[in-house]
């Protein structure tokens, strides 16, 4: 069995100033955490001289193209690369399933992982830190090293902007209980060093799409309680996919839904994105309970209050009982 090392932010940082073409690939259905983080990363190593690009097996979602455009165009590869890197680091990806296609193209590729996520598979060379409440936390810290022992002469805006939208995007505008004092520190070091508070988080959280508003709606009209209220979900099929002309970009907020109704402990959403017998789920919890754990017994995970995995059933009906099922199962314990 391979087995990974595991690195301190000093190790990883001397493997960061190693001068290697180097690709920066995150997770599918992306938020800005994965997004943000990989791009602060991408302008840290452009920096120090380094050959770099990002890539995901998939585009960025719209609302999150700002923080990548003015940067690079397409993430999304030739099947061949194209690019000639000797290194590959993912963020912000717990395990080999939330890298897509870009983990069977690359398994062997990559070098280190860099990630702030409590459970999952390690498939590579780490730093974890399960402490930090998003990934864009890591990539600060790795900023403020590199700038401390003059391997970059400063830490430009677009750090500090990708930085702060992966921040705010994971803790749901500094609202989750994934928010320590550390994260407000670092969020007023970044406010100091010039964050866009205000546009970032209007982009992050206002700012919503006509196809998202659907999804939402979708939603809304399809949610259901369980166990007397303490759990709520919603389910988005294919056959609402395609009706209303959705992408699983479009249903990222959709977990929302449920999670914002009274006395709710556990909330969760199933959508479809294909027509297939296999659905994804995330999950959230408002109180003391593991959802990670949950997420778990189906090839996933997470953190405690926010999570994710995939469910195979014959129909998205069946996966929302399977999923009641597992909760129930917990609450019990």
């Amino acid at each position: 069995m391979q087995t990974f090392e595991k690195l301190s932010l000093d190790a990883l940082c001397d493997r960061l100033r190693e001068n290697k073409k180097t690709l920066i690939i995150y997770h599918v259905r992306s938020d800005a955490d994965a997004v943000g983080s990989a791009f602060a990363l991408r302008e840290l190593l452009k920096l120090m001289g380094i050959t770099v690009m990002c890539a995901c097996a998939e585009e960025v979602p719209e609302r999150l193209k700002f923080l990548s455009d003015d940067a690079q165009g397409s993430v999304v590869v030739d099947e061949d690369m194209g690019f000639g890197h000797e290194r590959v680091i993912s963020v912000d990806s717990a395990s080999p399933s939330q890298l897509g296609a870009m983990f069977d193209r690359l398994h062997k590729d990559i070098d280190l992982m860099i990630d702030h996520h409590g459970t999952g598979t390690v498939y590579a060379d780490y730093y974890i830190d399960a402490t930090a409440s998003a990934t864009g936390e890591i990539i600060y810290a790795v900023a403020k090293k590199l700038l401390a022992d003059g391997s970059i002469p400063a830490i430009p805006p677009r750090v500090i902007n990708c930085v702060y939208a992966a921040i705010s995007s994971d803790t749901g505008g500094f609202r989750f209980a994934n928010v320590t004092p550390t994260t407000h520190r670092i969020a007023a070091e970044l406010l100091e060093a010039g964050a866009d508070s205000a546009d970032v988080n209007h982009r992050l959280f206002s700012s919503k799409t006509p196809k998202q508003m659907s999804a939402e709606g979708e939603a809304a009209r399809r949610l259901k309680t369980h166990c007397d209220g303490r759990i709520a979900s919603v389910t988005i099929p294919y056959s609402s996919m395609l009706s209303l002309g959705l992408r699983e970009e479009h249903l990222e907020t959709v977990i929302d839904i449920p999670r914002s109704i009274g006395g709710v402990e556990v909330a969760f959403s199933v959508r479809q994105s294909e027509p297939k017998p296999f659905f994804r789920v995330s999950m959230r919890s408002s109180v003391d309970f593991d959802v990670s754990e949950v997420c778990r017994k189906f090839g996933g995970g997470g953190h405690v209050r926010a999570a994710g995995c995939s469910v195979e059933a014959p129909s998205i009906e069946e996966a929302e009982k399977i999923i009641v099922r597992a909760i129930m199962e917990n609450m019990q314990k």
